[in-house]
């Protein structure tokens, strides 16, 4: 158990090192390659933080007692991005980024092509946009940041990253997600640096 505990430190260690670089240092001013990769790390951290019993444990009680489609988000879709951007090697940029479902599909049908099925069937008023804004208490900054899921998936229409998530804002939103998941269930920290606030939305499932 205590060499468990010593693994899932590091992993910890290693998130909390990319976060505070992505959240506190002038990283959107460096260089987009860069920036590409330290993005593409920290998805790839917090994914297998998420075998952890612990945090399997709290993202239930996040299903059980948040809003509907949090779950969606903070598991569906961010093991989407990390499974995008870890199989398709394809991209030097987060802007470039982008998925079809001849891609999603070339070797077998997986959990990419049924994410993009699953949320190009969520509608909120009429379409897939979850708005969101950020507190960030050390700046005393909000942000109002957007969601947008896919409006269709077909064999005919080309599916950029960027316009689900954008790059600055979007990324900022996701790592607040993530930093806040981490830390009440690894460290049972109750404290948030970023606070999260969604709007009141009662998901459509077409």
């Amino acid at each position: 158990m205590n060499n468990n505990y010593n693994t899932i430190e590091l992993f910890y260690n290693r998130f909390n090192y990319l976060y505070n670089e992505i959240v506190y240092k002038d990283f959107f001013n460096y260089n987009a390659m860069y920036r590409y990769y330290k993005i593409r790390e920290i998805f790839s951290v917090y994914n297998e933080l998420l075998s952890y019993e612990d945090v399997k444990q709290y993202l239930k009680t996040i299903e059980e007692k948040r809003p509907p489609l949090e779950k969606v988000i903070v598991l569906d879709l961010f093991s989407f991005v990390r499974n995008l951007l870890l199989h398709f090697p394809l991209f030097d940029k987060w802007d470039d980024v982008y998925i079809t479902q001849e891609l999603a599909t070339w070797n077998k049908v997986g959990r990419i092509h049924h994410f993009l099925k699953k949320a190009s069937k969520i509608k909120i008023d009429g379409n897939g946009k979850l708005k969101y804004r950020i507190w960030e208490e050390n700046k005393k900054v909000m942000t109002y940041i957007s969601i947008n899921f896919p409006e269709e998936y077909n064999k005919n229409n080309k599916i950029y990253l960027k316009d689900i998530i954008s790059e600055k804002e979007g990324i900022k939103l996701c790592v607040s997600f993530m930093k806040n998941i981490l830390d009440k269930s690894i460290k049972k920290v109750n404290e948030e640096e970023i606070k999260i606030m969604s709007q009141v939305y009662f998901p459509f499932f077409k």
